[in-house]
C-alpha cells in the first residue's frame, strides 16, 4: 500500500525473494507511480487507490509503508476489509492510538504486526540468547547510537504533521531493542530533545531508560553523521552489535563478545552471521503467522508498550523531569 522508497527498494524485492510471500499487487494514489514500480519490480497488478487494493479479493495481507500519521487509519481500514497487516514502525503516533488497534485486531480476527525487522534477524536473536545465557554476567547497562543526516524539507521525516523526527523514525529501534534485551519495561524515563526551527521535528534526542536494575543511554539524530552501534554491558563481559539496524543483505554481519581482559580486544570473540535479508526473514515469519503455523514474531501488545516509552520520552523532554511509565 503505497510506493514509498523503503517499499520499492528494500521490502518488496526482499518479500519477492522469500519462500512464503507472493507480491501480487501495488497501490498508490498516483497510479503512474505505482505502474512504474510494478513494471520495474515485476508486480502483476496495479491499483490507483488504496481502497481498490483493499477491495481486491486475491489480496490476503497488506504491507503499509505510508507516512506515520496514516498508519492507524489504513491499518484499521485494511483489517476491517479482512486483510492481515504488516505496518511500518512506528505503528501509531501514541500509545493511545496503538491501543485502538488492539480492539481492531480482536474485532476482525486478522494479524496486525509492526515491522520491526530487527526482531527476527539472526544477530539480534543471538544477542538476546547470549544476554540470557549468563555469559555477560548480570546485564546492567546498554548504550545505543543511531543517526543520519537529512535536511530535505520535502522528506516526510522532516514534516511534523506527518510524524517526522528522529525519535519516531530511528529512536524507536533503540527503545525496542533495549526492552528486548532486558526483557521488561523501564520504570522511568528521562529525555532531552532539540528541534529544527524550520521543521519543528526532533533532530537530536537523547534519553535514559531506568530498568531498575539496569540503565540504557541512547542518542538518535537526523542531523548528524551517519552512525549506528549498540553495546550491551554485563558484569563479566560486553556484547557489541556493529550494524544493529541496517544489517546488510549481501554481506555477513557480526556481534562481538569481549570479557574486557584486554583493552585492545585481543580476547574478544567475533560471531559472524551469513548474509541474509532481514526483510525477507520478516515477511516469511509474518506469512507463517498468517497461516497459523507460528505466533507473530512481534505481537501488537509489544507495539503498544514500545509506544508508551516513546510517549514518556516526549513527556520527559517537555517536563525536564523523570517520567514514570
Amino acid at each position: 500500500m503505497g510506493a514509498a522508497r523503503i517499499a520499492t527498494q528494500k521490502v518488496i524485492p526482499a518479500m519477492m525473494r522469500g519462500e512464503r510471500s507472493e507480491v501480487i499487487a501495488i497501490a498508490s494514489r498516483d497510479e503512474g507511480k505505482a505502474t512504474q514500480a510494478a513494471t520495474r519490480l515485476g508486480i502483476p497488478r496495479v491499483h490507483g487507490s488504496y481502497e481498490a487494493l483493499l477491495a481486491d479479493p486475491d489480496v490476503e495481507a497488506v504491507y503499509i509503508p505510508l507516512p506515520n500519521h496514516l498508519h492507524v487509519e489504513w491499518t484499521t481500514r485494511a483489517a476491517e476489509a479482512g486483510k492481515h497487516v504488516l505496518c511500518e514502525k512506528p505503528i501509531a503516533m501514541s500509545a493511545a492510538e496503538a491501543e485502538r488497534l488492539l480492539h481492531v485486531r480482536d474485532n476482525t480476527g486478522v494479524c496486525i504486526q509492526e515491522a520491526f525487522m530487527v526482531r527476527t534477524h539472526p544477530q539480534w536473536l543471538a544477542a538476546h540468547d547470549v544476554a540470557r545465557s549468563g555469559r555477560l554476567g548480570d546485564v546492567r547497562a546498554m548504550t545505543g547510537v543511531f543517526s543520519y543526516f537529512n535536511e530535505d524539507p520535502a522528506n516526510v521525516r522532516n514534516v511534523r504533521d506527518f510524524g517526522g523526527g528522529g525519535l519516531y523514525d530511528i529512536g524507536c529501534y533503540l527503545i525496542n531493542t533495549a526492552r528486548f534485551i532486558f526483557g521488561r519495561e523501564p520504570q522511568s524515563v528521562a529525555g532531552v530533545i532539540e528541534r529544527d526551527p524550520r521543521f519543528g521535528v526532533d533532530t537530536l534526542t537523547s534519553f535514559l531508560l531506568d530498568f531498575a536494575p539496569g540503565q540504557v543511554t541512547a542518542l538518535c539524530s537526523t542531523q548528524l553523521v551517519a552512525s549506528q552501534r549498540i553495546v550491551i554491558f554485563g558484569t563479566r563481559a560486553r556484547l557489541e552489535i556493529e550494524i544493529p539496524v541496517n544489517a546488510p543483505p549481501d554481506r555477513s554481519c557480526r556481534i562481538i563478545v569481549d570479557d574486557g581482559s584486554d583493552l585492545f580486544g585481543k580476547n574478544a570473540e567475533s560471531i559472524a552471521f551469513e548474509p541474509g535479508d532481514q526483510y525477507t526473514i520478516q515477511a516469511d515469519r509474518f506469512s507463517e503467522a498468517v497461516r497459523g503455523e507460528a505466533p507473530l514474531a512481534y505481537p501488537l501488545e509489544d507495539s503498544v508498550r514500545n509506544m508508551r516509552v516513546i510517549d514518556a520520552v516526549f513527556r520527559a523532554a517537555l517536563s525536564g523531569r523523570w517520567e514514570s511509565m
